[in-house]
């Protein structure tokens, strides 16, 4: 009888030691990976309105997702350090935002959904097989912004202007593609146009230097490297009389006068929306188009301190906008 109570007890202590090791179990988080380019406030908004639609949508960091984010600090041998990090780390989603991140994060898998958000041309830059139809594991958002009407604006702030520069990246692909629409829009308006290219930050103070006296005025694509040197250009065209119209909104609040264009935080809400559908309705990138912010959302953005620095009185028509 003895043995026969130690033998029920043993096996009931194991039950209950299965029982409680079954509760102690946790669901398998859905992870996120994110392969930043750079940090400047367009990038930054573009994750943040990723994150938020997530969490509208019931998903949270650290409760039923990881979220995994990776900044490269534009740096592409980090931008491809981080891309093989998070493919090696099982991420089941990954989101890149701008586009060296996202042909990066396309280059290191094939199998793993991506997202893009950020990029000018998903197409244009050789991640899809066409904006419309995608046809494998990457689709997102595409931040193309109104460019002929940014060179337009342009002629309204700055109508003495004959002579434009146009300063971008000669690394970024997504900035070639709008360095194509600025210079057709220009030739249209009867303005010549300058090309002045960097490789990197450092050599922003010495390109834009060059332009004084030169150049009427500046116009900045969004560029991700002059977007995070954006203080410098101003730094240097201010002073000298040289406005600045910029691809977006953050570049105007570091420096530039004005923009018209997009909201990075709606956009990357947008990108957050679509890993919703990855997740929750197991919605396959192949079929899923490039999404863009519908027109009648673009702002216009006017720096009135530099508008004043720089003695520029804002048109009626502009400022009742």
């Amino acid at each position: 009888m003895k043995i026969r109570r130690i033998l029920v007890g043993v096996v009931v202590l194991a039950l209950a030691a299965g029982l409680l090791s079954g509760c102690g179990k946790k669901e398998k988080l859905f992870k996120i990976g994110i392969n930043q380019l750079v940090r400047h406030e367009a990038l930054d908004a573009s994750y943040e309105g990723f994150v938020d639609a997530l969490k509208d949508a019931g998903y949270i960091d650290g409760e039923n997702i990881k979220i995994d984010y990776q900044n490269a600090q534009n740096d592409q041998a980090t931008l491809n350090t981080i891309a093989t990090k998070l493919v090696n780390d099982g991420s089941d989603l990954i989101l890149a935002i701008a586009t060296p991140s996202a042909q990066a994060v396309a280059n290191a898998t094939r199998d793993i959904p991506i997202l893009v958000t950020a990029v000018t041309d998903p197409a244009g830059s050789d991640l899809v097989e066409s904006n419309e139809a995608p046809g494998g594991n990457v689709s997102g958002t595409s931040d193309l912004t109104p460019v002929k009407q940014q060179i337009e604006l342009l002629t309204q702030l700055v109508p003495e202007a004959k002579t434009i520069a146009i300063l971008y990246s000669s690394s970024e692909s997504n900035s070639k593609i709008q360095v194509e629409m600025a210079k057709e829009a220009a030739e249209e308006l009867g303005l010549e146009v300058v090309e002045a290219t960097v490789s990197n930050t450092n050599d922003i103070e010495q390109i834009v230097q060059s332009l004084v006296g030169k150049v009427d005025a500046i116009y900045a694509p969004t560029d991700n490297t002059i977007a995070s040197g954006m203080p410098t250009v101003a730094m240097v065209a201010n002073p000298n009389g040289i406005p600045i119209i910029c691809g977006e909104e953050g570049m105007v609040s570091k420096g530039g006068l004005a923009t018209y264009g997009i909201d990075y935080y709606k956009l990357g809400y947008l990108t957050g929306e679509q890993a919703v559908r990855i997740i929750r309705d197991k919605a396959s990138t192949a079929t899923m188009p490039i999404e863009y912010l519908p027109a009648d959302e673009y702002a216009l953005t006017i720096n009135e301190e530099v508008a004043n620095q720089l003695g520029i009185e804002i048109p009626k028509e502009l400022a009742s906008e």
